[in-house]
């Protein structure tokens, strides 16, 4: 998985989206419950998103959106920080370094988010994403990644 998700955000192999986002969808229909109003990916900044060509989070989040037959909505929040790469931080870094690099662009018509991003970590990110939508009113936030790292280990735990 690792080596999956590193070919496809730094190496531009954006067909590998379909397979990690099948086969969440996949794990995703056997241990959910109940399903979101629709899937946030986390944002890029423009600037990330035009030096990288696409969002991963977002080509993941297509995939998955279309298997399970919820909505996507990429623009309901906006990266306005462009921040540090996360891979670069310890957990305290990584924490500051989102903090207010997200914003709203409408008062959200939802009571279940899932936010989809392609690892989670220490989950600072998902976080501040989490915090944004509670505070707009959304009641249930879900976190949803093809990997899961454990900070301090070398891959996806």
């Amino acid at each position: 998985i690792n080596t999956l998700i590193q070919d496809l955000k730094y190496h531009r192999k954006v067909v590998l989206a379909k397979a990690l986002g099948q086969e969440l969808a996949t794990y995703l229909m056997e241990v959910c419950t109940s399903l979101p109003d629709c899937l946030l990916p986390v944002p890029l900044h423009s600037r990330r998103h035009l030096s990288r060509g696409f969002n991963q989070a977002q080509e993941l989040a297509r995939i998955v959106a279309g298997q399970l037959c919820i909505p996507v909505d990429p623009r309901l929040l906006r990266r306005i920080k462009n921040t540090r790469a996360q891979v670069e931080l310890d957990p305290g870094r990584r924490r500051r370094n989102v903090r207010g690099a997200f914003c709203l662009t409408a008062r959200p018509a939802y009571e279940f988010v899932a936010i989809l991003d392609d690892v989670i970590t220490t989950g600072a990110t998902v976080n501040e994403l989490a915090r944004q939508l509670k505070r707009a009113g959304v009641k249930r936030v879900a976190a949803w990644a093809c990997a899961r790292v454990i900070p301090g280990r070398s891959g996806p735990g």
